[in-house]
C-alpha cells in the first residue's frame, strides 16, 4: 500500500502548512481579491488554488511561491533558509572551530 504525502508529514509541519494556507487566504481577502482572481494570477486552476489555501502539501512549491509573490511576500521566501539566520548551523560552525591554531614551521634553507 502506498503512503500519501499527508500521512508522512509530521504534525507540526502539517499545522504550519495549514496556517500558511489560512494566512494566504486572509492576505488575499485583505487585498479584496477573489480566489478566481488569485488562481489566474498564480497560474493554477481555482480548485488547486483553494487546496493551496487549505495548506495541501501536494500543491507544488512553485504554486505556493507564486501566491506569495502575487501577494507581495516574494522576498520572504528567499530568507527562509538564510545562512545568517540558521541558528543550528551557526552553533555547529562554532563547535567545529579549532581549539587552538598552530603555525606550520617553514623548512629552513641551508
Amino acid at each position: 500500500m502506498r503512503s500519501s504525502v499527508l500521512n508522512l508529514l509530521p504534525p507540526p509541519l502539517r499545522r504550519s502548512l495549514t496556517k500558511m494556507g489560512g494566512d494566504l487566504a486572509l492576505a488575499r481577502r485583505k487585498r479584496r481579491l477573489t480566489s478566481a482572481m488569485m488562481a489566474e494570477r498564480v497560474g493554477v486552476s481555482k480548485s488547486t488554488y483553494l487546496r493551496l489555501e487549505k495548506g495541501d502539501p501536494t500543491v507544488s512549491l512553485g504554486a505556493y511561491a507564486m501566491a506569495l509573490f502575487v501577494l507581495g511576500f516574494g522576498a520572504a521566501l528567499g530568507e527562509l533558509v538564510d545562512p545568517g539566520r540558521d541558528e543550528q548551523g551557526l552553533l555547529l560552525d562554532a563547535q567545529r572551530s579549532p581549539k587552538r591554531v598552530r603555525v606550520k614551521k617553514e623548512p629552513t634553507a641551508l
